[in-house]
């Protein structure tokens, strides 16, 4: 069994209000609906209103580049992940998600000492910084895999989560992230059955895109909608269905409702034909 989620185009202002946004889409997991500044009583009436009505806050997003080179950016990055952090435990989030950021200027972009063993150290200095400080009991922080910098493959995952050696680090999976080259591309099947059999402890939400590519020279593989490209759903959705628990799929990255609403749609037929039942 797993959930099924993703952003909201709706308004709301309370927590009935975002409760019925939700139901409309179908969604049984949703991203925290309250900023890091919220007060007690705010807090409390939607993590009432979440539970009594059978919702998982699957995710607290911590966007930054605690890696960066430049000590303001960096700074402040910590301190955000920090907050953002403090949030998903309040709230009772599953994680709080972050990439692990970047060494050049883009705090998503490569750069030549992504790979670097320096980089590597500062990963893991910085997670632990970051737990160490909030000190969670029900929440995770986690790195969301990327392409150009570490978490870039299971078992750079599984090395990560070694090294760091914290109870309250976890993972976060978004494999179409992780497929960079045709190899993997073509045997994505086996892939994603590698991601859940190495991280499948570990994993506490997902990301749900597909990946497609292209005919030019150079290797050139591109994000699309579920459903749009090549990722082998049935696989990753029956794999999901093995952890053992309802562990949220949220989709992401797309512009309009109405994507949204295709992309829940094929994944919900791709749940159907896998004989995975989303709650």
């Amino acid at each position: 069994m797993m959930r099924l989620g993703g952003p909201i185009f709706e308004k709301f202002t309370d927590p009935a209000g975002w409760i019925a946004a939700l139901k409309r889409l179908g969604y049984s997991a949703a991203h925290c609906p309250v900023k890091a500044d919220a007060d007690e009583a705010t807090i409390a009436s939607y993590v009432e209103a979440a539970t009594s009505a059978g919702i998982v806050i699957a995710e607290v997003g911590a966007w930054s580049n605690p890696l960066s080179d430049d000590d303001k950016t960096r700074r402040e990055a910590l301190e955000g992940c920090k907050r953002q952090l403090a949030l998903a435990e309040r709230v009772g989030a599953l994680c709080c998600v972050n990439i692990a950021g970047s060494r050049g200027q883009q705090w998503d972009g490569p750069h030549q000492e992504n790979f670097s063993d320096e980089t590597f150290e500062r990963i893991v200095a910085t997670v632990r910084e970051i737990v160490d400080e909030v000190a969670p009991t029900r929440t995770f922080y986690t790195l969301e895999p990327m392409p150009w910098v570490p978490p870039d493959s299971p078992d750079s995952y599984l090395r990560l989560i070694e090294a760091i050696d914290r109870k309250q680090f976890a993972a976060h999976l978004d494999p179409a992230n992780m497929i960079s080259s045709p190899r993997v591309y073509y045997a994505n099947a086996d892939f994603l059955r590698e991601c859940f059999a190495k991280l499948g402890p570990y994993i506490k939400s997902v990301h749900g895109k597909d990946v497609s590519m292209s005919n030019q020279f150079n290797v050139n593989i591109s994000q699309v909608a579920p459903g749009q490209g090549s990722l082998d759903y049935r696989v990753f959705l029956e794999e999901m269905d093995k952890l053992g628990q309802d562990v949220p799929l949220l989709t992401e990255h797309l512009d309009t409702a109405e994507e949204y609403r295709r992309a829940a749609d094929y994944i919900r037929s791709a749940a159907g034909e896998a004989g995975v039942k989303i709650k």
